[in-house]
């Protein structure tokens, strides 16, 4: 079951950096461990989106049933010390193998990827539903590590600057984290929108927005793109808040004098902060009032980090008249999978 919001989509007008083939590489550098060319690719695979699976994944992946070629694959891979399995639930119920080892990573050219790092139960769960998600479209090629993401859309969307893909950035000296999200973005071969994929694991869409807003530059810049929203079965009555938030953050800008109103309204609010005062002044109370929608909190956190800057992109119509032609999408999918007796553990991580 989904909901789109428009479906009428045109051929995109770029072409697919040459790069794509790296994957091919990857998996040439696993087979060197022993592994067979359809394991090898599976395990890149699994390395680039997340770092676990569960057995019943790499038989949807290559085509077979359960059986001893799947126990010895996993068996090899607990053996030779490159994946490691954990057991949440009753066995091959809750069974999961997290893919670390540090040597198959740096073959890969991921050698401080970090889904190598040690996780908890939940975290492992959401990252098997989003590897669901990839592994039912394999006609899609996936970006999972940020240099991938990072070359393709420099190439797609030529005059996107590195500084306006989406990013965070960390301490002092600044260290900046291209796509921090670290989600799944799948790319048509013949040209068709990008798709990038969005789990949800809390009630409340606030964090979707600061999602849809990192991502807004890049958005602008692409001809035409899909936000696949993946929903657990508990979370699923959410959705009607998601496609708001959507709407709320890409088809709604606002005029000119409401964003130098809040742009205002921010710095009055920095200044009383500051003071450790308060204010009764008409104008600030209006603007309270005005601004008090869950988009401006989200904006508002943004603005503390980055300034004014990210309150101009609010005036432009660019991506709602992209929602309004159908060339930006939103879609939202219900998760499905053998491990959702642990779903509880969604949001926890």
């Amino acid at each position: 079951m989904s909901a789109t919001l428009n479906s009428n989509l045109a051929p995109n007008v770029y072409q697919r950096p040459a790069w794509i083939a790296a994957p091919g590489q990857r998996e040439a550098a696993i087979v060197r461990f022993g592994y067979t060319e359809r394991q090898a690719r599976f395990l890149a695979t699994v390395m680039l989106h997340g770092g676990v699976c569960v057995e019943r994944q790499y038989c949807t992946f290559v085509g077979i049933a359960y059986g001893q070629k799947t126990h010895d694959f996993f068996e090899k891979l607990v053996n030779r010390r490159h994946a490691t399995a954990t057991d949440t639930g009753a066995l091959h119920r809750g069974r999961f193998y997290h893919v670390h080892c540090k040597t198959l990573y740096r073959a890969i050219g991921e050698p401080d990827n970090r889904n190598r790092k040690p996780m908890t139960c939940a975290a492992a769960i959401e990252r098997l539903m989003l590897l669901e998600a990839v592994l039912v479209e394999p006609e899609l090629t996936w970006l999972g590590a940020a240099d991938d993401k990072v070359s393709y859309f420099t190439a797609a969307a030529s005059r996107l600057r590195s500084d306006e893909l989406p990013h965070l950035t960390f301490g002092e000296p600044k260290v900046v984290r291209h796509f921090p999200d670290k989600l799944p973005i799948g790319v048509h071969r013949d040209g068709r929108p990008e798709v990038f994929l969005y789990l949800v694991t809390r009630s409340s869409p606030v964090d979707f927005r600061a999602f849809l807003d990192r991502h807004a530059e890049l958005f602008r810049a692409l001809y035409h793109w899909q936000v696949r929203v993946l929903f657990p079965r508990a979370l699923w009555a959410e959705r009607p808040a998601y496609e708001r938030a959507f709407c709320e953050q890409l088809a709604m800008p606002i005029s000119l004098s409401e964003s130098e109103e809040l742009a205002w309204l921010f710095r009055e609010r920095r200044r009383l902060a500051a003071s450790g005062g308060a204010s009764s002044e008409p104008r600030l109370r209006e603007a309270e009032r005005r601004f008090r929608a869950p988009r401006f909190r989200c904006l508002y956190r943004a603005w503390r980090r980055d300034g004014d800057s990210v309150i101009w992109p609010t005036v432009s119509s660019v991506l709602a008249d992209k929602v309004e032609r159908g060339e930006a999408v939103l879609q939202c999918d219900r998760v499905t999978g053998s491990y959702m007796h642990l779903d509880e553990l969604i949001g926890t991580a």
